[in-house]
């Protein structure tokens, strides 16, 4: 695998070169805050953020999309048919990710991307990008990414890693398709192996420096039912205002909602596919109008054990959260996942 060293000025001037003759998204600074968006002539991509407002989710999973459209003209023999309006998805790749985010594409890729059915706009996306990842050096205050299955060097997910070593950025490609996009950048050096020494010796370092430690170890033996059952769940959600700010800024957070745009001028239809949260109380109402999750509590409920109880129960392996800790810092309530989870984790049911 190619191994290269960068100092950090080659490195982005190399990244904003590559920007001219493909497409490339990268963090980028919007005022107070730093956000992941396609790299134009100019604008300098900002690579020293710990962590975006919200999560690059919306590249493969953009906040609202046209899925298909359709004719309304009376006079158009296909009027009302849908027709298939997925994009000729064109190489990109999306650089400057952290481990967490990279992680998360690993666990959402298991509902977008099924034996059964591959939705064909994510996966289209997917399978058109590269991931060049940043190793994290510096937790921060709300990350617990060693307690979901991730890591601040953690290499899944990912194409390319970049490791800071003070001066000197060691990058090297972890899958062939890092190797041919690396390839395609200018400059760097050989690296040796005095930078991948120290780049091994960081990821130990990085690691027992992350803040907090969660216990997800009985989330699986315990029994569904009574987890659902459980009397924490009103107290927990007292204080939730079902703004879903937690669930738009989730790399791990999937729902949406299915809507027709119509036109009549135009004479014709657009049938798109926006972000949606399961923390809204229309989400779950019928066209009857009962709604099943009805109750604030319901809700919470309904995200918490989604992410740590169903996901794994079904995935086997891993909660559906990577630790990054956005819903932690923008909860205007101050619900913490870390200690619903390790509520959770210690709760003794009746049939214990």
């Amino acid at each position: 695998m190619i191994e290269k060293t960068y100092t950090k000025d080659q490195w982005q001037s190399a990244v904003m070169k590559l920007a001219l003759s493909e497409k490339v998204i990268a963090p980028v600074k919007k005022g107070a805050h730093t956000t992941f968006d396609v790299l134009e002539s100019n604008v300098q991509p900002d690579f020293e953020t710990l962590k975006t407002r919200l999560s690059p989710k919306g590249v493969l999973f953009p906040q609202s999309e046209r899925m298909f459209n359709y004719s309304l003209d009376p006079a158009d023999e296909e009027r009302g048919i849908l027709k298939d309006d997925k994009a000729a998805f064109e190489p990109q790749s999306v650089v400057g990710l952290r481990p967490c985010d990279a992680f998360s594409f690993e666990l959402v890729k298991l509902n977008f991307d099924t034996p059964e059915y591959r939705d064909p706009w994510w996966t289209g996306r997917y399978d058109m990008t590269t991931f060049v990842g940043a190793a994290c050096n510096q937790p921060g205050q709300t990350c617990f990414c060693t307690s979901v299955g991730a890591a601040p060097h953690g290499e899944a997910g990912l194409d390319v890693l970049t490791t800071d070593l003070g001066d000197t950025l060691y990058v090297r490609a972890l899958t062939e398709k890092g190797e041919k996009w690396l390839a395609k950048l200018e400059g760097g050096d050989a690296a040796n192996g005095e930078h991948k020494a120290k780049s091994a010796e960081l990821a130990k370092v990085s690691a027992s420096k992350v803040p907090s430690k969660v216990e997800t170890g009985n989330l699986k033996k315990l029994s569904e039912k009574e987890l659902f059952e459980a009397p924490f769940w009103k107290t927990i959600a007292e204080g939730c205002i079902n703004c879903g700010a937690c669930t738009f800024s989730c790399p791990t957070c999937w729902c949406f909602d299915i809507q027709d745009e119509t036109s009549p001028k135009e004479k014709q239809g657009d049938r798109m596919r926006n972000w949606d949260s399961c923390m809204f109380p229309l989400f779950t109402r019928h066209s009857s109008g009962h709604n099943p999750r009805g109750e604030k509590y319901q809700r919470v409920r309904q995200r918490f054990m989604h992410k740590l109880k169903y996901y794994l129960e079904r995935q086997g392996e891993h909660v559906l959260c990577v630790g990054c800790g956005r819903c932690v810092e923008l909860c205007p309530a101050n619900i913490d996942i870390r200690t619903i989870c390790e509520t959770m984790n210690a709760y003794v049911g009746k049939g214990e």
